[in-house]
């Protein structure tokens, strides 16, 4: 299996003379490029972040198998995720879902297991807009300000809070029971005798009830006995599903327990609102903004822009948007321009796999970041199980030259597989390299899954969720980040060494990245001057440089899991001449451990490094 080795070139230090001579343009150059800084998001699954039972029992209740609290995430821990590198932090399935728990006693209604996945729910079926889960209180009619309270201490930490909001469904019972001053539920006011008005909430499958999906395979709640599991859920007429199933009873497959959202999309397909005009792809948000301002658009726009400004009043700095593609960039552009015009430094990802849509999602929808998944993700997963080499990576990024920054880095999140699991790197140690090459090869934010710095493998199976992935849908504990966590203290006490210098290595590559100038400069890659070496044939290794007015960094990157490579690293005679380099020598030194250098001959205007690596291992050298 092919792995991933880092060599970083760093940070060519002006000559004594040469900075006696910086003029007043290059301090100010110096001052914006420390300004600007790369952004790492820290995804945290709130229900199990701060969960200290490790009973792990498969479709175990809330009781058996405990459940995290807002209030787990104390002064200490957010102070410890800080220091990790992390900027932002990213409450994951915080706004109130359906699940299977009595909350009757402080007037929120049961929900049906068999719109229910799992027993702890789906984060992405919303029941209330404009309340908190309330599994994530110590009080659970407190559960709001419980929230608040945990938004007040991340802001203290100096992180900002992105929560969820998913516009494309909701839960099958949405009950908003904290509702402000005149906001209607969604599909409070649809006339559901037709399949589609445009300011219907809701799809409709007129003078049919919905029915429950079945399947010989899978039962609610694993066939333990509720009185709600009785093959029938309360909807008539039947609405479509989330995944824009049109059938009265969806496929178990589908995604039963949501309902589509209408936002004024017709059956057929065609867009019943205005469009954004030729040219609004260079526009900025506030333009946006002033086109939205008189037009008439479908409620559903309305009710969701009124969700995301409720939550930004409330301190929130942020927004993941689920499947964002399944809505139109016309809806995007107008709530985001909203956002942005309350807050021009919110920070908003955008869940979208469509590459050939990126563009609109960015330039028209106003989405500052889009996941880097079909391609980016896609391709060092490849090369790391050995399915695919190096070739096409310069490809990847040169064909995002004009979006890089718009496209969020991650190896780990909720949705896909452990980055140390079998199924994708195959342990911690092998997943380092490929995280180095993420935080640096893009000026792109970074974002790190709550577990992935300690080598969280997502072995559980927690019922509804099966192993690979830690579940979102069950009450499960997470043990690598348990042991960091000690019983609330933190500290990492009862982690292993090798987790402990796992997360000394994640501390440091991020701490790094989030300091350095260079990796919000340029980029080229080299990798084809430097594939064929003096020693041999290395179709594992690839290569690039990053540089900024003061920065200068040169990557290598191995794939090899099995060999040192040993070979003159060529930098070719543009970039000397684009980073003012003189003939001579430069000693280098190793800025993510302080341990290795090495030296930087250019000679004739061309550079060569020699390098020696070992697999897995990454250097981060500064002249």
């Amino acid at each position: 299996m092919k792995k991933l080795i880092l060599f970083a070139l760093i940070g060519l230090t002006l000559s004594a003379n040469a900075q006696n001579k910086k003029s007043k343009s290059m301090v100010k150059n110096k001052k914006e490029e420390v300004t600007e800084k790369k952004a790492v998001v820290y995804q945290v699954f709130t229900r199990l972040f701060g969960n200290k039972n490790t009973t792990n029992k498969p479709w175990g209740t809330i009781e058996e198998n405990g459940v995290g609290k807002f209030n787990d995430f104390t002064d200490k821990a957010l102070t410890e995720i800080k220091k990790l590198g992390v900027t932002h932090i990213w409450y994951c399935g915080v706004p109130h879902h359906a699940l299977v728990h009595d909350y009757t006693a402080i007037g929120i209604s049961n929900d049906d297991p068999e719109v229910v996945k799992g027993r702890a729910g789906s984060p992405y079926a919303v029941k209330d807009y404009y309340n908190v889960n309330p599994d994530l209180a110590v009080n659970p009619a407190k559960r709001l300000e419980e929230f608040e309270s945990l938004i007040a201490r991340t802001h203290k930490s100096g992180l900002k809070v992105i929560i969820d909001i998913v516009p494309n469904h909701i839960a099958r019972k949405y009950e908003g029971k904290t509702n402000p001053k005149g906001v209607r539920d969604f599909g409070a006011d649809d006339n559901t005798s037709i399949e589609y008005a445009r300011d219907n909430n809701f799809y409709y499958i007129p003078g049919q009830h919905f029915q429950v999906p079945t399947s010989d395979n899978y039962k609610p709640l694993n066939g333990e006995k509720n009185p709600l599991i009785d093959g029938k859920f309360d909807e008539n007429p039947a609405k479509w599903t989330g995944n824009g199933s049109r059938l009265a009873k969806p496929d178990i497959n589908d995604w039963y327990e949501t309902v589509k959202i209408n936002y004024g999309i017709r059956p057929d397909g065609s867009k019943d609102f205005p469009e954004l005009p030729a040219g609004y792809d260079k526009k900025s948000y506030k333009e946006h903004f002033a086109f939205w301002k008189d037009k008439s658009v479908p409620s559903s726009w309305i009710k969701f822009r009124d969700i995301a400004l409720y939550w930004t009043a409330k301190g929130v700095d942020g927004f993941r948007y689920d499947m964002a593609e399944m809505v139109p960039y016309e809806f995007w552009s107008y709530m985001n321009s909203a956002i942005k015009t309350k807050n021009p430094n919110a920070f908003l990802i955008a869940e979208v796999y469509n590459p050939h849509e990126s563009r609109n999602y960015i330039n028209l929808g106003k989405m500052d970041y889009l996941y880097d998944k079909v391609a980016f993700y896609d391709k060092m997963k490849e090369i790391v199980q050995g399915k695919s080499n190096t070739d096409g990576i310069s490809d990847i990024q040169n064909s995002m030259a004009d979006i890089e920054h718009h496209m969020l880095h991650f190896l780990d999140n909720h949705d896909e597989q452990r980055l140390a699991s079998p199924e994708f790197a195959g342990s911690p140690e092998k997943g380092k390299p490929l995280m180095v090459v993420s935080t640096t090869i893009s000026t792109s934010p970074t974002m790190v899954y709550f577990g992935q710095e300690v080598g969280e493998a997502g072995n559980e199976n927690g019922g509804f969720g099966t192993h690979s992935r830690t579940s979102i849908f069950d009450y499960v504990g997470v043990p690598n980040h348990q042991r960091w966590m000690n019983g609330g203290k933190f500290d990492g006490g009862q982690l292993s060494q090798p987790e402990k210098d796992l997360r000394d290595f994640y501390k440091r590559l991020l701490n790094f990245t989030i300091n350095s100038s260079a990796l919000m400069g340029k980029y080229q890659e080299i990798h084809s001057l430097n594939r064929y070496a003096t020693e041999g044939y290395f179709p594992e290794v690839y290569s690039y440089v990053r540089w900024s007015n003061t920065q200068k960094l040169v990557v290598i990157v191995n794939f090899s899991s099995e060999h040192t490579s040993h070979f003159e690293l060529k930098v070719p005679a543009d970039i000397i001449k684009a980073w003012k380099l003189k003939d001579g020598i430069y000693p280098v030194k190793d800025q993510l451990y302080g341990k290795s250098t090495s030296q930087l001959h250019v000679v004739n205007g061309e550079g060569k490094v020699h390098i020696s690596i070992a697999p897995l291992q990454s250097f981060i050298y500064q002249l």
